[in-house]
C-alpha cells in the first residue's frame, strides 16, 4: 500500500528567536503557524496520529526549495568549506552544507530534522538525563550560503588569521537563530564580536 502524499504544516516556537527563518519564508511567500506552548509538542504528534496525510516541521527543519536560488553550490566548495569549519571549529562530526539561497543576505543558518528535534523534546521531558548528552544535540547542520561575500573569503583566503574567527562567528551567527546560546558560548560570542570591531577599527 502506497504511503498518502503528506502535506507539510511548518510552524515557528519563538517568533524572536527564528525570525531570520520567517523572513526568508515570507520572501517565498510561504507561510508558517505560531505554536509557543510546551503542550504544542504533543498536540501536534496527536493530529498527525489523526490524520496520515498532514506533517508538522518547525521552520528550521530543512532548507525548502522555495528557499533555495538558482543551480546547486559546487561539490569542491562544499568539500573545502566542511573541511575548513570542522577544523577551525574543532568540530570533527559537523554537519556542513553549501547552497545557493534566494536571500543573498543570510550567510549562514542551521537545520535540524525534526525526527532529531521530536527526540530531543522528548527526552527533555521524560527528564532523561542519565542518557549520552549527545544525543541531546549536535544532529545540527551548517548551512553556508555559497554565494555570501563572507563565505566566499572564508573559501578563498583558506587558513589565514582571521579563518577561525570567522568561522566561530558565523556558527554563533546561525546558532542564535536557531536556539539561545549557552552563558559561555555567549560570552565567547561578545568577545568575538569586540575583536572583529576593533580589527575594523584598525
Amino acid at each position: 500500500k502506497k504511503e498518502p502524499e503528506k502535506t507539510t504544516i511548518f510552524y515557528v516556537t519563538d517568533p524572536v528567536q527564528q525570525s531570520q527563518y520567517i523572513n526568508m519564508f515570507r520572501e517565498a511567500g510561504k507561510n508558517a503557524v505560531i505554536l509557543s506552548h510546551n503542550i504544542d509538542t504533543t498536540f501536534i504528534s496527536h493530529l498527525e496520529q489523526k490524520d496520515q496525510t498532514i506533517q508538522f516541521k518547525r521552520i528550521d527543519a530543512d532548507v525548502t526549495e522555495e528557499l533555495k536560488g538558482e543551480g546547486a553550490a559546487d561539490e569542491n566548495t562544499a568539500k573545502t568549506l566542511t573541511e575548513l569549519f570542522r577544523k577551525n571549529l574543532n568540530m570533527e562530526k559537523l554537519e556542513v552544507k553549501a547552497e545557493n539561497l534566494k536571500n543573498e543576505s543570510v550567510a549562514a543558518m542551521m537545520t535540524l530534522s525534526e525526527e532529531s528535534r521530536r527526540m530531543q523534546d522528548m527526552m527533555k521531558m521524560y527528564n532523561m538525563y542519565g542518557m549520552d548528552p549527545s544525543m541531546f544535540g549536535g544532529q545540527e547542520t551548517l548551512i553556508l550560503n555559497a554565494k555570501h561575500p563572507l563565505v566566499q573569503y572564508i573559501l578563498k583566503n583558506g587558513e589565514n588569521d582571521n579563518t577561525s574567527l570567522f568561522c566561530e562567528q558565523l556558527y554563533d551567527l546561525a546558532m542564535i537563530s536557531h536556539k539561545p546560546l549557552s552563558p559561555d558560548e555567549m560570552t565567547k560570542f561578545v568577545s568575538r564580536s569586540n575583536q572583529i570591531m576593533m580589527l575594523l577599527a584598525k
